[in-house]
């Protein structure tokens, strides 16, 4: 087994790679250039009152339901979460207009503020 040191968005893991078959010999790769993606924007500043809409667990933002300042019901889906292979929806929790505070393909933390509604 062969133990590898990876850092992902910042956080470092270490890894055990057991070879599997036949080995094939000593295998020589060349440096290439690693092309990265460009950051993400921030999220806004949520406004004061209202309702806060916390992420229940981490996960990716696949998809945004709702344009930000729209009016919305309670139980509407607004977010669509990803976390485990899973679409998740997000709803509101009471009526109002919803201010957001992610943007589709943004990584959350659980309890990450997503959206206000007020």
């Amino acid at each position: 087994m062969r133990n590898f040191v990876v850092t992902i968005d910042g956080k470092t893991y270490s890894v055990g790679v057991e070879e599997v078959g036949e080995s094939i010999g000593e295998v020589s790769i060349a440096p290439s250039p690693v092309a990265t993606e460009a950051p993400k924007p921030a999220a806004k500043a949520a406004p004061a009152n209202g309702t806060k809409v916390l992420s229940p667990f981490p996960g990716l933002i696949k998809n945004v339901l709702v344009a930000d300042g729209a009016s919305v019901k309670k139980d509407q889906p607004i977010i669509v979460l990803e976390a485990m292979k899973m679409d998740n929806e997000i709803t509101a929790p009471c009526d109002g207009k919803v201010t957001l505070s992610v943007i589709k393909g943004a990584n959350v933390e659980t309890n990450a503020l997503l959206a206000v509604i007020g």
